[in-house]
């Protein structure tokens, strides 16, 4: 196929599975179309994928980079990619800055910061498993997504960030608005524009104001003490991406794996009974349902020749996370099967080398403690609809559900 026959990606992210195998029987790399008519490029298989997350030719700086970036104030409907491209953070800098970005960051995520919110984290999991039980009391039907994956992560990101009570909803607000890629209006698109210039000065205006033993306090200090390490810009947009990136993957990666049990009871059963570990059920859902399922954009720095596929200089490519994890050529014909017995782990969910997610240990921590007492002390939970009725989150970047409504006792 020709670049002139693009395929337009769903923009609600209806069924992802299916639209990657779509794509997949079209080529190793396939011109597509994001919302509002943005030209881009979709790997379609693993080794493809992994190939060009680490090679040096592929920038993340649209810049430097994109040789469509002077265009993007022509295309009002392109107004949504600015909340992902349109920042100066570790998501969209290339080769120094990048590098300079993540030092800054990376330490704040070590094993040993990860391991001192234990504690933390198996309270709050304890405090929302007692809400559950109030809450489907007499069997009512109670949302886990609303009740548990969501308000653990959350709560947790804002307390490693030391964002207030004030300003929670408003920043779980401006995330979720930043996922939705359903709306490619100009409205949508100014909506998050201006979330991303009230919310985020909130949050730096108070711990300044209250510094505290958070990050937040943390990273302005080394904007105040070195600007030439960390200005006012990569302040604000390196929040917006660590505490974005810290509590909405780790919603979809719990519900998803919950969903996914529940779907199969026979399988649920075997984790129950120990035949299969917590770890393995983590690994197989970041394959098989990635909390994130394409991330825009990266772009070609020169011509790349990939899978006999030239990539022009200056074109924009998306990484697809949820494509490589359904890859039969890497996974076998039942790569589209969750099957934790499997026992695959080399996903590219968290992404690789250089641009490996700083936060993978955390939301490990929080998916290994989340999940099994979930499990344990609701051993009778399933599904309250059918399977098929599970809805999406109307994104083609967030792989999840919008509710996962069900009964604690069976």
């Amino acid at each position: 196929m020709t670049v002139t026959d693009r395929i337009a990606l769903d923009p609600f992210g209806a069924d992802i599975a299916a639209e990657c195998a779509r794509l997949r029987a079209l080529g190793p790399i396939v011109p597509v179309e994001l919302p509002g008519g943005i030209p881009a490029w979709a790997p379609t298989g693993y080794d493809t994928l992994k190939e060009l997350i680490l090679d040096p030719r592929v920038s993340r700086d649209p810049r430097l980079h994109w040789r469509l970036w002077p265009e993007v104030g022509d295309h009002p409907s392109w107004a949504w990619i600015l909340g992902w491209v349109g920042v100066v953070n570790m998501l969209s800098t290339y080769g120094p800055d990048h590098a300079r970005l993540r030092k800054l960051v990376a330490p704040s995520f070590t094993l040993r910061r990860t391991e001192a919110m234990r504690a933390r984290v198996e309270a709050i999991t304890a405090e929302l498993l007692d809400g559950l039980a109030a809450a489907g009391a007499d069997g009512a039907v109670v949302d886990v997504r609303a009740g548990f994956a969501h308000p653990l992560p959350m709560r947790i990101i804002c307390e490693l960030f030391g964002v207030p009570d004030a300003l929670a909803a408003d920043t779980g607000r401006l995330i979720a608005d930043i996922m939705d890629t359903s709306d490619p209006s100009p409205e949508h698109g100014a909506s998050v524009q201006r979330q991303i210039a009230t919310v985020l000065p909130a949050l730096i205006a108070h711990r300044v104001a209250h510094p505290g033993d958070d990050l937040t306090t943390e990273l302005i200090r080394v904007r105040d003490e070195d600007g030439d390490r960390l200005s006012d810009d990569e302040l604000l947009y390196t929040l917006l991406l660590v505490i974005g990136a810290g509590f909405e993957t780790t919603v979809n990666l719990i519900g998803n794996a919950v969903a996914a049990l529940l779907r199969d009871p026979d399988q649920s059963a075997a984790v129950r009974a120990g035949r299969i570990g917590w770890d393995a059920v983590v690994e197989e859902t970041l394959r098989v349902h990635p909390s994130i399922a394409a991330l825009p954009l990266r772009f070609a720095v020169r011509d790349i020749e990939v899978a006999g596929v030239t990539v022009p200089a200056g074109d924009a490519i998306i990484t697809t996370y949820a494509a490589a994890g359904l890859d039969p050529a890497r996974y076998g014909q039942g790569a589209g099967v969750f099957d934790a017995a499997r026992g695959a782990d080399d996903h590219l969910s968290f992404g690789i080398g250089v641009h490996r997610c700083v936060g993978a240990p955390l939301a490990r921590l929080e998916a290994l403690t989340a999940l099994p007492a979930l499990f344990e002390r609701f051993p009778g939970m399933r599904l309250a609809v059918g399977a098929g009725e599970l809805r999406q989150t109307p994104s083609f970047i967030a792989y999840g559900w919008q509710e996962i409504p069900v009964l604690l006792e069976g």
